[in-house]
């Protein structure tokens, strides 16, 4: 039973920080629009390089986090667990949007003039 509640606390936790970064990010994405500029004055190009900042950091906090599992410093391996999982999912999302980037590159490429 207590392991349950130490899934449930961490993973509510993480997971709640993880559903609010991936809601920021949609929600900059949706401001965007088709213009250069969005309404904050962040161009797409700040925007990639905000987006690939964060899985960036996420995958160095969940390298970081299985190391100190490994070495005794966290005990809690639920939030590691977590941390891999979101890591994951962060990258796999970056590599869609690039391909999707480079489809639409190809796309615009072989329209004829």
């Amino acid at each position: 039973m207590k392991a349950l509640e130490q899934i449930s606390n961490v993973s509510s936790t993480t997971v709640n920080a993880a559903l609010n970064r991936a809601a920021d990010m949609a929600e900059r994405a949706a401001g965007g629009g088709m213009v250069g500029r969005s309404n904050d004055g962040s161009s797409f190009a700040d925007l990639m390089s905000d987006s690939l900042d964060n899985v960036a950091r996420s995958q160095n906090d969940a390298a970081q986090l299985v190391k100190d599992y490994e070495t005794g410093k966290e005990t809690d391996l639920t939030k590691v667990m977590v941390a891999q999982q979101v890591s994951s999912l962060s990258f796999q999302m970056a590599l869609n949007v690039r391909n999707k980037a480079l489809s639409a590159y190809k796309d615009i490429m072989n329209m004829p003039v």
